[in-house]
């Protein structure tokens, strides 16, 4: 059974499953539902209609599912799901949908979102991410699986951020930023690929050597981007990542992040 201190306010209508603690002070709205062997410190909100998986560790003073900083947010019933396995520490705030991206914000699994870090309305976020002290994503940010999020680092809406990029602490990114890449600065630029990332995710040698390639094809050579694109993209029938590198940018609606000069490449 779930462990509820006596001074925490639990409405009665939330579901709370066994191994649950819930530290004092803190406030669960009648629509939630929370699974099994979550840790929620003191002094945590968790309010709206919002679901919370299993093995979560949230920290005092998170406030999780309140209303979404969004003018247009017009009371619609919209809602916050979070998966397994997240650590979500002190002040991190995770917001619900509005009817303008879908009525729905989506936490995977196994994320660490460190102190004031923020994920906007209508976010997807998917597993294996690391957020640092004070990111934040504004709304209808997508951010694929295993990418690092600097500390103070901004994310405006509707950026994409493709699986195992990294983003520097402060960085202010404005444009898609490619997977396997690494982004800096303000506005955030290309600086290279993820070379330890990759190493620590079990890219070989000759992968990591062959994506950097790849990347050089993509923004050194001359001509159109678009042909380029499709050129390589034929060219990467036998390597799966380089196909996925490649179709993340065709596929891209708010546009690409780009080096800031070629001579500033670093990969």
């Amino acid at each position: 059974m779930a462990q509820i201190h006596h001074t925490a306010v639990v409405d009665p209508r939330a579901e709370i499953g066994s191994g649950t603690s819930i530290g004092p002070y803190t406030v669960v709205g009648p629509k939630v539902v929370i699974g099994e062997n979550n840790r929620i410190g003191s002094h945590v909100v968790i309010e709206g209609n919002t679901t919370i998986g299993s093995g979560n560790n949230i920290f005092q003073f998170a406030s999780i599912g309140a209303v979404p900083q969004d003018l247009k947010f017009s009371g619609e019933d919209s809602t916050l799901i979070i998966g397994d396995n997240n650590i979500i520490r002190e002040y991190v705030t995770l917001q619900p949908g509005t009817a303008h991206g879908g009525m729905k914000t989506v936490i995977g699994n196994n994320n660490m979102f460190m102190a004031c870090s923020h994920v906007g309305h209508d976010g997807r976020v998917g597993s294996y991410n690391v957020f640092a002290n004070s990111a934040a994503l504004a709304g209808h940010v997508v951010v694929e699986d295993h990418v690092t999020i600097g500390g103070m680092c901004g994310v405006h809406q509707f950026v994409k951020l493709g699986r195992l990029a990294i983003l520097g602490a402060g960085a202010m990114v404005n444009k898609d930023v490619p997977p396997f890449c690494t982004v800096q600065g303000d506005r955030a630029r290309l600086v290279g690929i993820n070379k330890i990332g990759l190493e620590r995710h079990g890219f070989s040698s000759e992968e990591i050597n062959s994506l950097r390639r790849l990347y050089r094809a993509v923004f050194e050579e001359q001509g159109l981007f678009r042909e380029r694109l499709e050129r390589l993209l034929a060219e990467q029938t036998d390597f799966e990542a380089g196909q996925y590198f490649i179709r993340f940018m065709m596929e891209s609606e708010r546009g690409i992040t780009f080096p800031r000069k070629k001579n500033q490449l670093s990969v």
